[in-house]
Formats: C-alpha cells, structure tokens, sequence
C-alpha cells in the first residue's frame, strides 16, 4: 500500500506560517484548521524564520546585478558606436562608399 505525499503551494504554506508567526492561535490549531501534522507547521515556520534574512539581501543583490548589466550594455552601445564609426572610416578611404 504505497501512500503519496501531499505537496502544498507556496501560497498555502506562507499563509499558514504568517498565521503561525501572528501567535493568535497555537500550532496545535493552526495545524488542525489546515489538516497538518503540528510537525510540518513548526518546520515551515522555522524555514521562513531562518531564510527571512535572505529575503532583504536578495534585493540589494539584484540591484548590484541590474547596475551591473546597465553598466555592460553601455559599454557594449559604446563599442558599437566606436566600430560603426571605424567602418564608415574604411568605406570612405577604400573608396567602396560614394562621397555624400
């Protein structure tokens, strides 16, 4: 008799560790409301707990990421413009180009 695992959204589980963290209500009845084991609730609670830190530093790290990509792209249109303007250089000496 194989038994299979009940898996629970995000959402769910965030909804039932913010009601765990107001403390208006046990773990024993949060867990009965939602039909879990008072275990899982404690489990979940202590992850978000922990991974809370994280949270706020994921915002200033991608920030540092998205400067960092802005700052690469305008190299990049720099680059662009140097060899757009080097090739128009060469058709004009190379005699390719008509003068305008």
């Amino acid at each position: 008799m194989s038994t299979t695992r009940k898996q629970h959204s995000a959402a769910f589980k965030a909804q039932v560790v913010l009601e765990a963290l107001r403390e208006a209500k046990s773990i024993s009845q949060i867990a009965s409301e939602h039909q879990l084991h008072p275990n899982l609730v404690t489990k979940w609670k202590q992850e978000a707990v922990a991974q809370l830190p994280a949270v706020f530093e994921r915002q200033s790290s991608q920030s540092l990421a998205q400067q960092a990509q802005e700052q690469k792209v305008a190299q990049l249109y720099e680059q662009i413009g140097r060899l757009t303007t080097q090739v128009d250089w060469l058709k004009k000496k190379s005699g390719l180009e008509p003068d305008a």
